[in-house]
């Protein structure tokens, strides 16, 4: 059985971490480089970077931040925002990335996720996939969710577990799916999603949003949940230790990777 991964995310605005509830009332949380260090050395097996607003400004990923941080990380270390074409995930990796991570670009144009691929090896392209509950969308997988876009300002009138399915044939490598419903509320992940993505994905799923208890990890590590599980304010205000949190993982028979 492969190991489960506990990602710690860092969502960046103007240089600073920041963390809210459904993508709004933001508070900071503190250094991006300073936090990167903190919780590798805790256990977290690895990063994810998130330049929140970069897309909606219209603006390149903030490099001088991700090479700030990828000095301090020896763990795999994920950037995404602001990342339009692959010069842009070139620059990116430059600065010390392992992985980009790409939105609002690959709804745009899904041959990016195929270019970067192709470049730089699947392993490297993940697809952040932000969905919301809809009573709009018609599907035929029972409940209906929308992809959002722009840092989840906008709406696409995507189905996810449609465009689930077209990123992963398009050559994405992983999927980073994020519960606008749960997002920053610490009520569990979106099990209902993130099992319906997971009926048509061949590739792992990192769920997101709603991380707020260590049972939570537990359910979504349960066959048909996640490959790995990401979470930020829960470990950036210290409400979970990361020791703590492997430990009750293997104690359910939950293979984790180890010592931490």
């Amino acid at each position: 059985m492969l190991t489960r991964r506990i990602i710690v995310c860092l969502d960046v605005d103007a240089g600073r971490v920041v963390k809210g509830v459904q993508f709004t009332k933001l508070r900071d949380a503190g250094d991006p480089a300073e936090l990167a260090a903190a919780h590798a050395a805790s256990g977290a097996d690895e990063i994810v970077l998130l330049d929140i607003t970069a897309t909606h400004e219209k603006r390149a990923t903030l490099l001088e931040t991700v090479r700030r941080t990828a000095r301090e990380l020896m763990v795999p270390f994920t950037v995404g925002g602001g990342i339009r074409s692959v010069d842009d995930a070139s620059a990116v990796f430059d600065a010390g990335a392992d992985k980009v991570a790409i939105n609002s670009a690959a709804l745009a144009d899904p041959t990016l996720i195929t270019q970067i691929a192709a470049k730089f090896g699947s392993q490297a392209a993940v697809v952040a996939i932000d969905a919301r509950r809809s009573n709009v969308l018609q599907t035929n997988h029972g409940t209906h969710f929308e992809v959002k876009k722009t840092g989840g300002r906008d709406a696409t009138g995507k189905d996810a577990v449609t465009w689930a399915q077209e990123a992963q044939e398009a050559g994405a490598g992983e999927i980073l799916l994020t519960s606008m419903d749960r997002d920053g509320t610490q009520d569990g992940f979106d099990m209902e999603l993130t099992r319906a993505i997971g009926a048509v994905a061949r590739i792992p799923i990192i769920a997101s949003g709603g991380a707020g208890a260590i049972q939570h990890f537990v359910e979504v590590f349960q066959p048909g949940g996640a490959d790995a599980a990401l979470a930020a304010s829960i470990f950036h205000f210290g409400l979970i230790r990361m020791a703590d949190l492997k430990q009750h993982l293997q104690k359910n028979e939950i293979p984790v990777r180890w010592p931490c």
